[in-house]
């Protein structure tokens, strides 16, 4: 019984490296497609949204090494497939006001609750955490967004 549960073990070891190795030949689509206009805002607000922002919401994504070893490059790419899908600030400029007035709003929920950017990024890229400063000054700057012409949040 203890060899044949030696065997076992030994077996799975060797098939899940052999799926570990076979893994790195599935592709993973990982592009950057051309800038073709950029968010407006102040020098300090694009500062932010880069350093916390841009990786997975622009088509400007650094994309660190682990992002090219399976299984966690397919998590990688997806999530900022996913991320470019809800937000995209390489594309902002070409969103019509009602869209951008949406996405402003949704910045400010989700930065204000403190969703964005998310644990699991922050953890890996330290220098994406916001601070209280910036955290205003992005609460700030999506408000000042949101309000109608008369200068009311609405």
């Amino acid at each position: 019984m203890k060899l044949r549960l030696g065997r076992l073990i030994k077996w799975s070891v060797a098939l899940g490296v052999t799926l570990l190795i076979v893994a790195q030949f599935i592709p993973v689509q990982q592009t950057n497609p051309p800038v073709l206009s950029d968010i407006q805002a102040s020098p300090a607000v694009k500062a932010v949204l880069v350093k916390a922002c841009f990786d997975c919401h622009s088509h400007e994504t650094v994309w660190p090494w682990y992002s090219r070893v399976a299984p966690i490059s397919w998590w990688v790419a997806g999530h900022v497939e996913k991320g470019r899908k809800d937000l995209n600030f390489s594309r902002w400029p070409t969103f019509d006001f009602v869209t951008q007035d949406l996405l402003l709003r949704d910045i400010e929920d989700q930065v204000s609750r403190r969703e964005m950017p998310p644990r699991s990024y922050a953890l890996g890229h330290p220098e994406a955490r916001l601070d209280d400063g910036e955290r205003q000054l992005l609460l700030e700057w999506a408000r000042a967004g949101n309000a109608d012409e008369s200068g009311l949040m609405y």
